[in-house]
């Protein structure tokens, strides 16, 4: 299934999305887009920013377009230091990685399917 390259999300003038082609977000998606798979490099990285970004859960924002991961990005509840957080991963070692501190437990939470 192949996924929209990016959406803007702002309302004011942004540069074209050709202009982002040499970004590593843009490299990413195309790469996914064409049937390629990521190295862990890459599985780290994407982890890394669709957690510490403010605008999306499953996305990384790049002046003002949105880069959507939702088709390879999984949901985990993660146990640590006595609270449960949701988090956003590709996998659970690039959960693990991302975090700090001792976690105690990472559930995968399924998909629903309607």
């Amino acid at each position: 299934m192949r996924t929209a390259m990016a959406t803007k999300f702002v309302a004011w003038e942004v540069p074209t999305l050709e202009a982002l082609k040499g970004s590593k977000v843009y490299n990413l998606r195309e790469k996914l887009n064409n049937g390629g798979q990521m190295n862990r490099e890459e599985k780290d990285w994407l982890t890394e920013k669709v957690n510490s970004n403010t605008y999306f859960k499953n996305a990384v924002p790049l002046q003002g377009w949105r880069f959507d991961f939702s088709d390879v990005l999984r949901t985990y509840l993660v146990s640590q230091y006595g609270q449960w957080t949701e988090y956003k991963a590709t996998d659970k070692t690039g959960l693990r990685r991302y975090l700090y501190g001792r976690i105690d437990r990472i559930v995968e939470l399924q998909k629903e399917t309607l």
